[in-house]
């Protein structure tokens, strides 16, 4: 196979690795495999406009990127429905997309698991046209990540800190949002502090991630309770997977679902794999079954 890798230098786990260790390390293993592979370690902007043009490319097989869940985002919506299949390197603070491709979580062991590895399609899903792989949200996870935003943090770990200490200030005056939701054809007007919408259901006994990337169905979350306390139970039990047990907590599977939104701020108000998105009225969110390709152990 033909493979560009980029390495975002300001991603998790690479802000502060030898990149020039591993990019020896990633060429070797891929040409070991028989492989032609090139490697660019790059950050900001410039990421994003050279992930956009490599999965323009007519003459590549894989576009691997190695950085966190919105770097992963981005290079999943440039190649998907194209030629160009998706590699993930593991590099950012939860790598949600990577577990549920059963990608190994120490990098070392995720280059060598790749370069050995095979392509295969998974679904990936879309709100009004822009793909998605993990999750989109609305209410306090918006109001989180703004908040976590605003937070000083200079590693994985202070990213995972940031996150907890922005959870627990965002529970303490809940965000309460007037939606109507239709899923599959069945209509509701709902008053929560949260609703979430997944790339194939979350498994249970771990971190929020889907345990089949081809199941072909989107993962809907309502929160029926408006209780500070219950919220809070609620977002750790998701995050220990144990969200079945809740008894606040909806969970439904659906093929489509719309969100109309009626209020005030829009702005920043939705939260699309752990990047700030503005809230349109009307959100279209649809699953595309097989809409991906992907490089898998």
């Amino acid at each position: 196979m033909k493979v560009h890798a980029i390495l975002n230098r300001g991603g998790g786990t690479l802000r502060t690795m030898d990149l020039d260790v591993l990019s020896a390390l990633i060429v070797d293993e891929f040409k070991l495999h028989g492989h032609e592979i090139d490697i660019d370690i790059l950050t900001g902007d410039e990421l994003i406009d050279r992930i956009r043009a490599n999965a323009r490319r007519n003459d590549l097989d894989v576009l691997m990127v190695g950085g966190g869940d919105g770097t992963v985002s981005a290079a999943a919506a440039a190649v998907a429905g194209t030629p160009v299949s998706l590699g993930v390197l593991p590099a950012g603070t939860m790598n949600l997309f990577a577990r549920s491709l059963d990608i190994p979580m120490e990098l070392e062991q995720a280059v060598r698991a790749l370069a050995n590895g095979r392509i295969v399609e998974v679904d990936i899903a879309a709100v009004n046209g822009e793909h998605f792989i993990h999750q989109f949200a609305v209410g306090l996870h918006a109001r989180m990540v703004r908040t976590r935003d605003k937070l000083d943090y200079g590693s994985k770990v202070g990213k995972m800190w940031a996150s907890v200490k922005a959870i627990v200030s965002a529970t303490q005056s809940l965000p309460l949002v007037d939606l109507e939701i239709v899923i599959d054809g069945k209509r509701e007007s709902i008053r929560t502090p949260a609703v979430a919408i997944s790339n194939n259901i979350y498994g249970e006994g771990h971190l929020p991630f889907a345990d089949d990337p081809q199941a072909g169905k989107l993962g809907v979350y309502l929160m029926r309770s408006t209780d500070r306390v219950a919220m809070l139970k609620m977002t750790m039990d998701m995050m220990r997977g144990a969200w079945k047990a809740n008894k606040d907590l909806t969970v439904t599977e659906a093929d489509s679902i719309r969100i109309v939104y009626g209020g005030r701020k829009t702005v920043k108000r939705a939260v699309m794999d752990g990047e700030l998105k503005d809230l349109a009225r009307v959100s279209d969110v649809t699953m595309h079954r097989r809409g991906l390709k992907v490089l898998v152990p």
